[in-house]
């Protein structure tokens, strides 16, 4: 892809095939063709099932690498675009940041550095299984950068929160509601308890910011002339320190009064700074922790996470454009790195 106006339609095809997660094999059946056509040698690694990572090199091991997530939240919504947008499911997270590093990481081969490579992996919108993989691949040790790509504005994130998944679980007695007494209601339990997680006091750092709690699912009860006898709530817990620091504030809160689940976790971490770049810490996780022996991780990418996930969800040509400037001279920049420790390490 040499022209704009090439990346723009890339970003529709890849759009237009729908890959929510679970279903990512025809996009990455395409992209993989794209790749080859485009002169990459590329490996499908097997995730589970149908599902695969693509591995797309030159004729070495890479020692940096593009990396995002091929797979989208429901439901599918069809390209389309106008004067300054492209428009769609997976828009910006994460077709176009694709299509971006192709570019770049095309640019970046011809001009000579033939160990860049491109990773593009399953899963990342549920449980980043398509990562977990990857990370075992036998390229991973030799990789010195790792540039993922989610919507940051075309800002360099220095740092992203980590998430944090529990389920709650409210146990009671059931009973005819004429006569409450008789019973224990479970979501009653269990909306003390949710109160007093909205009135905690949870730990806030310098540099990542302030943890937040969402409440986003509370199940329970069977039919309104019944005292309920179970209740659950999912909650999610942007984290700003390790979770072992802030599961003791979440059990204290409980007190006992409710079952604690633990679901999921994703620590926060620190990202690779750069000069010359616009820095920023992200609220939201990616894969980077599932990726660790790919080397130092970077985060940059083109949208706004604001538009992730939406019905309009969008990216800005003109983001898009730049971000291929972007990730072309931050490759360019890690490679300057890796021969400067290469020369230092034989002195």
């Amino acid at each position: 892809m040499t022209t704009h106006a090439e990346t723009f339609a890339f970003t529709r095809d890849l759009i237009d095939i729908p890959s929510v997660s679970g279903d990512e094999r025809a996009v990455a059946d395409f992209l993989r063709w794209r790749l080859e056509q485009l002169g990459f040698n590329v490996e499908a690694q097997t995730v589970e099932g149908e599902r695969v990572n693509l591995i797309a090199t030159t004729n070495h091991a890479p020692r940096v690498v593009f990396s995002t997530h091929i797979d989208t939240v429901p439901p599918f919504v069809a390209s389309s675009e106008d004067d300054k947008y492209i428009y769609g499911r997976g828009a910006c997270d994460t077709k176009g940041i694709i299509a971006a590093m192709l570019s770049a990481a095309m640019r970046v081969r011809d001009a000579g550095e033939e160990r860049i490579g491109m990773m593009f992996v399953v899963g990342e919108e549920t449980t980043s299984i398509g990562a977990q993989v990857a990370n075992r691949h036998a390229f991973a040790r030799g990789c010195r950068f790792l540039i993922n790509g989610e919507p940051t504005e075309n800002r360099l994130g220095i740092g992203s929160k980590g998430s944090l998944r529990v389920r709650l679980k409210a146990k009671g007695m059931a009973a005819h509601s004429a006569y409450p007494e008789q019973g224990e209601s479970a979501i009653e339990k269990m909306l003390d308890v949710l109160a007093d997680v909205r009135e905690a006091k949870w730990i806030e750092d310098e540099f990542y910011g302030a943890t937040t709690v969402n409440i986003g699912t509370i199940t329970g009860g069977v039919r309104p002339n019944v005292i309920p006898a179970t209740c659950e709530a999912d909650l999610q817990i942007r984290l700003v320190c390790d979770s072992s620091r802030l599961k003791p504030t979440l059990e204290n809160v409980v007190a006992g009064r409710v079952g604690i689940e633990y679901l999921g976790v994703t620590e926060p971490v620190r990202l690779h700074a750069v000069e010359g770049f616009t820095h920023e810490v992200v609220r939201f996780t990616t894969d980077v922790p599932h990726l660790s022996n790919w080397g130092t991780p970077l985060l940059l990418g083109a949208g706004s996470i604001l538009d992730a996930h939406t019905a309009h969800e969008k990216i800005s040509k003109a983001q898009l454009i730049e971000s291929i400037e972007l990730y072309t001279r931050l490759a360019h920049n890690l490679f300057a790195q890796v021969t400067k420790n290469v020369d230092e390490a034989s002195l």
